[in-house]
């Protein structure tokens, strides 16, 4: 009896562990949504590959992004330079990938200050409400009134063509739908029992604002955030295609399909390769984000 009795606690203990294993969560469901979208998967793989191409590749490279050889001038794509050279004779598979160092550090860091701004805009906004909510979101309406790429441009040219300063520029405009975001999805927590729970405990503002609702907002935090680099990297390569972004002898991709676009029919080659890289990290930012999307969709979870 003793050993019949030891042995059903010893199937139930096993039944309730495996109980346990098969126990998820939101953002477990949604890491087995995006792995399966191959899509997905491709482009953050390629995306990582740009990344080290961009960041490392340079580091056992020979030739100088912006060594000039007027002797050798344009040459297409042959052994010694992969991707040919510009007219001015500098390595373009050189200049690619600091241009891809460039353009995904001004995606990533605007991107960065965007999110900083909107969260915590969004987050007060949202659980305060009333009247500041209302004068909050006035001002976006207002900033959203104006035209952002002429805002930026009026930042460029009154503070001067800084490297540093684009990030900022293009960061203080591309906050505002970020901000809307947030503050939807915080006036919707606010009235869930938790938040009521948490403050019925006499918790800070500020805790429940860090500790509870934005790790709560975090899923669409993180869809927006995929989609918004790669408008920042177009706003970007607009900006150094007007001549307003990064400057000589530095170049990204925007810089470089300006000048690819100067000397097309000549030397086509200037503007295809940086064009592709371009054209690849965008379509694979905006696959990832639509991936992301669907993964943190809680009608998903019902498929």
């Amino acid at each position: 009896m003793s050993s019949g009795a030891e042995l059903s606690d010893l199937v139930g203990a096993e039944d309730a562990a495996n109980t346990e294993e098969r126990g998820t969560s939101l953002w477990r469901d949604a890491w087995h949504r995006l792995a399966k979208n191959r899509m997905a998967v491709l482009s953050a793989a390629l995306l990582v590959v740009l990344t080290l191409a961009a960041f490392v590749g340079p580091l056992f490279l020979t030739h100088s992004y912006e060594t000039q050889n007027l002797h050798l001038g344009a040459v297409p794509p042959d052994a010694q330079h992969w991707l040919g050279t510009d007219t001015l004779g500098r390595d373009l598979f050189t200049r690619v990938l600091y241009g891809g160092r460039v353009s995904l550090s001004v995606g990533l860091c605007a991107t960065a200050v965007a999110l900083t701004i909107g969260v915590l805009y969004g987050t007060i906004s949202g659980f305060i409400g009333g009247k500041v909510d209302v004068v909050m979101m006035r001002v976006v309406d207002i900033i959203f009134a104006l035209p952002f790429t002429v805002f930026v441009i009026l930042l460029m040219v009154f503070f001067g063509r800084k490297f540093l300063l684009l990030f900022v520029a293009i960061g203080a405009v591309q906050w505002l739908t970020m901000a809307r975001i947030v503050r939807s999805q915080v006036m919707s927590l606010r009235r869930m029992e938790f938040i009521e729970a948490a403050q019925a405990l006499g918790l800070s503002r500020l805790r429940i604002i860090f500790r509870h609702m934005i790790p709560n907002a975090l899923g669409p935090i993180i869809v927006y955030a995929t989609l918004t680099v790669p408008s920042v990297m177009l706003l970007e390569a607009f900006l150094s295609f007007l001549g307003l972004g990064v400057q000589p002898p530095m170049s990204s991709w925007g810089v470089l399909i300006k000048e690819g676009a100067d000397s097309m029919e000549e030397f086509p080659w200037l503007l295809i390769f940086p064009g592709l890289a371009l054209a690849l990290s965008l379509f694979s930012l905006n696959f990832l984000g639509d991936g992301l999307r669907d993964a943190f969709d809680p009608r998903a979870a019902k498929d």
